[in-house]
């Protein structure tokens, strides 16, 4: 077995049974890269004394991001760890449906008039120059008027 292969079996069986690299530690890993960048951009305006203190923040908020990945990835409590990367995940797809939706919306605004329903706040379309309609929300059976 070649020095290489040793230091890899060795690094394997040092990560068994740890939680490793996450989409959750990515976005921290590379948060806090962005984080640092950022406090050393402001940091280069050295005669004012507001953005040294915010330049510093970052900084300090990048550090504290890249130890809390390096945490994650080493912890054993797997439980843990991998309910916290399923509720950042699950987080991230609803930010990004309600993004498509608002693209959505946006091309077909022309055509259907959006609007929410005033119980539940589900999103609801209504076509264009329908007129004034009694409309009954399908998620909720909440019943309103509403002008297209």
């Amino acid at each position: 077995m070649s020095f290489w292969e040793k230091i890899k079996q060795t690094l394997r069986s040092f990560m068994n049974g740890r939680n490793g690299v996450d989409q959750l530690g990515m976005t921290l890993l590379w948060g806090g890269l962005a984080l640092n960048l950022l406090s050393s951009i402001l940091g280069s305006f050295v005669n004012r004394p507001l953005l040294a203190v915010v330049s510093m923040l970052l900084s300090f908020a990048g550090l504290a991001a890249y130890v809390f990945c390096i945490y994650r990835m080493f912890s054993r409590n797997l439980e843990k760890r991998r309910a916290e990367n399923r509720r950042y995940v699950a987080f991230c797809d609803r930010q990004k449906k309600k993004r498509t939706q608002a693209v959505n919306r946006f091309k077909n605004r022309k055509i259907y008039k959006y609007f929410k329903c005033p119980g539940c706040k589900a999103w609801l379309r209504l076509k264009r120059g329908s007129g004034v309609v009694t409309i009954t929300c399908s998620r909720c059976h909440t019943s309103f008027t509403q002008k297209s």
